[in-house]
């Protein structure tokens, strides 16, 4: 690998690009002069709270705001109303930017940092996305004035991603081809620290049991009924049975999404939500029948009919050594975030919501070393990156200690320290993405890495199948 130019020399050693051209326009302070910008759409997004395949307002606003910069937009790509693809530039590499901006359901939270929920809303922002898609527009439009200040050739493709949170919308977009002109994607995600490791997610899928029985008064004519919610009992206890014979990266979870309304009648419909995980896809693929297999055999027990729809299924990340590496780097050189005495003061009262054994709030300041670690979850980013070589960054929007999915996450998201955060993710990767436009050895070290990561035979298979986008999945 090249060695690393360090940020303060890198606009005076770009190959390939005249120096006038590298002086006339500093990036890094062009992401900064964007802070404002950036702050505000975040709120926006913030303040709208939209689920999964319905934010339509959210992706409305990013649209016109990329719009507005000049760049080409089609809306509604995949089949997903509010998927979107925003293009700038001719010739050279074509960067992607992926933006997330869906919200999660059931947990709401005000910008304070006491536990305060709103009742005004049913979602919220406490994975971030609100962040994410703030400073991916911010990322798209400083490398845009890049190119156009440089005279480098290349495009900047911003993608409008819908429904990360269990819907799956990137794994569409990437079966319907849209990554598969792209030599490069950044991608981003808000956090509790600032880190680039080699992380690999589970892959995963997802579906909706169904169960249908017959409704009767359970206490005067229990014999003519056959309950719904007995099937999906039975086949939630089959299942944690099977727990004990599977490999130990698997994981399974279910919620009960529609159960009985009232005690004394038999309900005729109950549904379960079931989610399948495993490092390797090929064992969510060994490991689903058997869970069919535990739906079927709960229906015949208990005389009732069970039909499911898969409703998500990504598959693991695959990153690429090379570009974590130097975007580990890159944010070594930016440094971690900064609090103001006010948001110091915000984070210490969150802080106490954590337990003792949370960081200190200066742990935001830091950036984690280069390291290969397996992320438990799941990301619809792995379709991205089995599709073109991706690189990611994770920043410090909340404060430290702070869980994904948490009201905590909610509240840092809608305030100073989140978009912080997301400025700071929109900095690290603009320099990633002008090392990607003027650094050759670069893009071809990666690339033939990616290649080699994939293998000779590799073919990319979604865990959706031919399933359309479920457009109505939060509804």
């Amino acid at each position: 690998m090249k060695p690393f130019i360090p940020l303060a020399l890198a606009a005076l050693c770009l190959p390939g690009l005249p120096a006038a051209a590298q002086e006339a326009f500093d990036p890094a302070a062009a992401v900064d002069a964007e802070f404002d910008h950036t702050a505000r759409i975040a709120q926006q997004i913030w303040d709208f709270a939209e689920l999964g395949y319905l934010e339509q307002s959210s992706s409305s606003l990013l649209q016109s705001e990329i719009e507005a910069e000049g760049f080409t937009v089609k809306a509604g790509v995949a089949d997903i109303p509010t998927a979107f693809i925003a293009e700038w530039g001719h010739g050279g590499p074509v960067i992607g930017v992926l933006a997330e901006f869906d919200a999660l359901p059931g947990i709401t939270q005000s910008a304070e940092p006491t536990r305060d929920p709103l009742a005004s809303k049913h979602a919220g922002h406490a994975c971030g996305h609100n962040l994410f898609g703030a400073g991916s527009l911010t990322t798209a439009i400083v490398l845009k004035r890049w190119l156009e200040a440089t005279g480098t050739p290349g495009r900047i493709r911003l993608y409008g991603t819908p429904a990360e949170e269990g819907g799956s919308g990137k794994v569409y977009m990437t079966r319907a081809g849209l990554f598969d002109d792209a030599d490069f994607v950044l991608d981003w995600h808000p956090g509790d620290r600032n880190a680039a490791p080699s992380s690999s997610s589970l892959a995963n899928r997802s579906a909706k049991f169904r169960f249908h029985g017959i409704s009767s008064h359970a206490s005067s004519a229990p014999e003519n009924g056959r309950s719904a919610l007995d099937g999906v009992e039975a086949m939630n206890m089959m299942v944690n049975m099977m727990r004990e014979h599977t490999s130990m990266d698997t994981r399974i979870h279910y919620a009960i999404t529609d159960g009985a309304s009232a005690p004394n009648v038999v309900p005729d419909f109950a549904e379960v939500f079931y989610y399948v995980r495993h490092s390797d896809p090929d064992e969510v693929r060994a490991l689903w029948p058997r869970i069919e297999g535990a739906a079927k055999g709960a229906a015949m027990g208990t005389g009732t009919t069970v039909e499911w729809e898969i409703i998500h299924g990504n598959n693991p990340t695959r990153p690429v050594p090379t570009l974590q590496r130097r975007m580990t780097q890159i944010l070594e050189q930016i440094g971690g975030i900064s609090y103001s005495a006010e948001e110091q003061a915000w984070a210490r009262t969150l802080r106490e919501s954590l337990g003792d054994d949370a960081p200190p709030i200066t742990a935001a300041e830091t950036v984690a070393p280069y390291a290969v670690l397996t992320n438990y979850g799941s990301t619809d980013v792995g379709d991205v990156s089995s599709a073109v070589p991706t690189v990611s960054v994770r920043t410090a929007t909340w404060v430290p200690g702070t869980s994904a999915h948490s009201w905590q996450a909610v509240a840092a998201s809608g305030m100073s320290i989140g978009f912080k955060g997301a400025s700071h993710a929109a900095k690290a990767m603009v320099l990633m993405g002008v090392e990607l436009y003027s650094d050759a050895e670069l893009r071809e070290q990666a690339k033939a890495e990616f290649t080699e990561l994939l293998g000779p035979d590799y073919q990319y298979e979604s865990l959706l199948g031919d399933r359309k986008p479920p457009l109505d999945y939060r509804q």
